[in-house]
């Protein structure tokens, strides 16, 4: 397992390389690398920092092709394991912090995450570390991010801490979901663009592990400000964005927003030929059902230097009352009151 590690107070990035059994998130997977993360077409423009960037993380794991992708826990999960060896660290802000959180859950901003992991504790003497934060989406974003860091014990509750308590579901996702766009959907099949590059990163560097490094530096730096984009930024003008469906194509077929192509949620990511499909020059949208997987596939892509934003509350946001009345027949997620759970919070 390969750990990133950033040492606060020096220019060095490093990385150590860690044989512990049994914490990899990978245990087990027999999924192959990408056999396409060096070697592509000739016409497609890939800069070299990337092949190797691409290359370093499908060696490392691969964990964007794992079983353990995206890497969500349950509410219900986290309360029951309450008291034993589980860390949780709330990502909300201060204040919502103290309004209430999860007995023994530690609060912790983004970007002190890299620092927080490397001296503040020992991750892998925990069983589980579980990430929350409102709704499920920047936790699930940040669990990506150290998952491909090599933290394999890391966990996103699912729906955030709206799971947990009905007074922070009534602000965050009861208030999120909306049906609001419905007239406006679409159910034309888009075609993905002719392949022709992907971002350039220049670090400077020319060795996998340590452009690596370096980029997961430059992600913790960059916040979490531009993760999130809101239903009614995208409706009020899908053409200034490259919209991606991160669905099953029964439920693309169903309805989609205007203009967004499909993409596999099983068969993009460190594939090269597909990403190199994803326009490198525009705001990528991603979405899903519940914004779960999309939040997960944004940090690999912002990670490869892509614009890639998650869509707040994925289908729910724009499509909720369409969700619900074939949420059997096509396994759709709305948000619901059974999802919320009356577990106590302290302050």
């Amino acid at each position: 397992m390969k750990v990133v590690q950033f040492f606060t107070g020096t220019s060095s990035l490093l990385i150590l390389l860690f044989l512990l059994a049994g914490c990899s998130g990978n245990a087990g997977n027999n999924k192959s690398v990408p056999t396409d993360s060096v070697a592509v077409a000739a016409d497609i423009v890939i800069g070299n920092e990337t092949r190797l960037l691409i290359k370093d993380l499908a060696e490392n794991g691969d964990y964007v092709n794992s079983r353990e992708f995206p890497s969500l826990i349950k509410a219900a999960v986290v309360y029951e394991q309450l008291g034993s060896n589980q860390l949780v660290i709330d990502l909300r802000t201060a204040s919502q912090y103290s309004g209430g959180h999860i007995k023994g859950a530690v609060n912790k901003q983004f970007s002190e995450l890299p620092a927080y992991f490397e001296t503040g504790i020992k991750p892998f003497t925990y069983e589980k570390i579980v990430l929350v934060c409102d709704d499920g989406q920047l936790s699930g974003y940040t669990t990506s991010l150290l998952r491909l860091m090599g933290y394999g014990n890391v966990y996103a509750m699912r729906w955030g801490m709206s799971a947990w308590n009905r007074k922070i579901a009534e602000e965050d996702w009861l208030n999120g979901v909306s049906a609001r766009y419905e007239q406006q959907l679409d159910k034309t099949t888009h075609q993905k663009p002719a392949a022709k590059g992907m971002p350039e990163i220049k670090t400077g560097l020319n060795v996998g592990a340590d452009i690596s490094a370096a980029r997961f530096k430059t992600i913790f730096a960059e916040g979490t400000d531009n993760v999130l984009i809101t239903a009614e930024e995208v409706f009020a003008n899908p053409d200034r964005y490259y919209i991606i469906n991160y669905e099953r194509k029964d439920k693309y077929d169903d309805a989609h927003i205007p203009g967004a192509v499909r993409y596999k949620a099983n068969g993009t990511l460190g594939f090269t030929d597909e990403m190199a499909t994803i326009p490198a020059d525009k705001t990528v949208v991603l979405y899903c059902g519940t914004g779960h997987n999309s939040a997960f596939a944004t940090a690999y892509l912002r990670l490869l230097g892509y614009d890639a934003r998650t869509l707040k509350y994925g289908n729910n946001a724009f499509m909720y009352d369409w969700m619900k009345k074939d949420a059997a027949g096509l396994s759709w997620l709305p948000f619901s009151e059974a999802d919320i759970n009356d577990y106590p919070v302290v302050r």
